[in-house]
């Protein structure tokens, strides 16, 4: 399942629609599906297109500051901060969300919950030892967490999975309520996911790509390499989000 849902948008997403029809275009010989793969190749790699449709994503939730933090019990960190395992004794290997971590030690430090919870992400093709948690968990007992204030989940490999690994971890911790922190296009479908396997959750979105005070300018119509980055990411999120809502899975 995880490689069907990780495979299949590709068939929906703005790469896989043009070389869909550039094929189509070579095996009929017409000009028509060029044009049209280039009118999405182009929107789709303009900075006002992905800027908008992340933007979108991140409207749901917007930023909040950690002192307007409600307490709760636990703060959950959900995974995809790591890359690449590196060998030890080496910096870790962040990915763009490391924004995810840096705020769950943040809150738990500011007294915002009792405990630090990281999710055991383990990607079988990543040849990773241990699960991403575990190595979050030494990372947060580098920063000064306690090592009694942080808590591992089982094995996870994707959103759905660790809204049902929290769940089971809170009747036994005696927990009622979570601070949920994730990147901010993530939040509308961890949200939903968490609100539907019982989480009660306190919202806190990271790592923002958009800036909608920002102005539009000309550079906003420039193809550029990050922008259909942002406008595949957007357009992932939305049809997971919408598998989960219409097949209620």
């Amino acid at each position: 399942m995880l490689l069907f849902h990780k495979i299949l948008p590709l068939f929906f997403l703005p790469v896989g629609i043009v070389l869909l029809l550039l094929l189509f275009a070579w095996w009929t010989q017409r000009r028509w599906p060029v044009g049209v793969a280039l009118i999405i190749l182009y929107a789709g790699s303009t900075p006002y297109v992905g800027q908008r449709l992340i933007g979108w994503l991140e409207s749901r939730y917007p930023a909040i500051a950690v002192v307007d933090v409600e307490s709760a019990d636990a703060v959950v960190v959900l995974g995809g901060m790591l890359g690449a395992p590196v060998a030890l004794g080496f910096t870790p290997n962040w990915t763009e969300t490391v924004e995810r971590f840096e705020a769950g030690v943040a809150l738990v430090q500011s007294g915002k919950a009792r405990r630090l919870v990281f999710t055991g992400a383990r990607i079988k093709w990543q040849g990773r030892a241990t699960t991403e948690g575990e190595e979050l968990r030494q990372l947060a007992l580098a920063r000064g967490v306690a090592a009694e204030k942080i808590l591992v989940t089982r094995d996870i490999d994707n959103t759905a999975t660790e809204a049902i690994a929290v769940a089971e971890l809170m009747p036994p911790q005696g927990w009622r309520r979570i601070i949920l922190v994730t990147t901010g296009w993530h939040m509308p479908r961890a949200a939903h996911l968490f609100a539907r396997a019982g989480v009660d959750c306190l919202i806190f979105p990271v790592d923002f790509r958009s800036d909608r005070n920002r102005p539009v300018t000309a550079f906003d119509f420039i193809p550029k390499a990050e922008a259909w980055q942002l406008t595949e990411t957007a357009l992932r999120e939305c049809y997971g989000y919408a598998f989960y809502v219409v097949t209620g899975r």
